[in-house]
């Protein structure tokens, strides 16, 4: 196959100034070649919802003009506001019919930008995993397929004894609000 697997990422943030160190760590897993980032958006939507829209990457110019805005693409967002989000859903879907690909139904939609509290701002990763790669060809070759996946709670570890109570809180907070620095 000539791409990994794909993952979008949503993460929160209070304000729409974290782009300095953002965008150093993509540049360094961009390094490793652990992971590519596909494209990348900053969005911030005021206390009225309205929402500004930025690339936010680390790809080449090569690469940009080469994989386009694919997560605007992905989740129905045009960086030329509305106008641009139709045509962009409009050219995807034609894209997917032509290609016998239906990916998402009302059912399954996740409305990414909904879950975006206003007065606060969000950065949209689309990664692409090449460190596995060779993992899921090993077992596409043995016949198995992904069923589901899912990022585990760091709570949830505490039941396997992966981590200890105190750690895992520490995580679960980390991970799910915001620091004040």
């Amino acid at each position: 196959m000539a791409i990994g697997p794909v993952q979008l990422i949503v993460l929160g943030f209070p304000h729409p100034n974290f782009h300095g160190q953002v965008i150093e760590e993509l540049e360094k897993l961009r390094e490793s070649d652990l992971v590519k980032v596909i494209d990348a958006l900053a969005v911030h939507k005021d206390a009225d919802g309205a929402m500004e829209v930025v690339h936010l990457s680390n790809l080449t110019d090569e690469e940009a003009v080469e994989l386009g805005t694919k997560i605007g693409a992905l989740i129905g967002l045009g960086i030329e506001g509305e106008e641009g989000m139709e045509a962009g859903a409009e050219a995807g879907a034609a894209m997917a019919e032509a290609e016998g690909v239906h990916s998402f139904d009302d059912v399954d939609a996740w409305d990414v930008l909904e879950e975006i509290p206003n007065g606060t701002a969000a950065a949209l990763l689309l990664i692409e995993h090449h460190w596995a790669v060779p993992l899921r060809d090993a077992i596409a070759s043995a016949g198995g397929y992904r069923i589901n996946d899912a990022f585990i709670s760091p709570l949830d570890l505490v039941g396997v004894g992966l981590v200890t109570a105190e750690e895992a809180a520490q995580l679960a907070t980390l991970e799910s609000t915001a620091v004040a620095h």
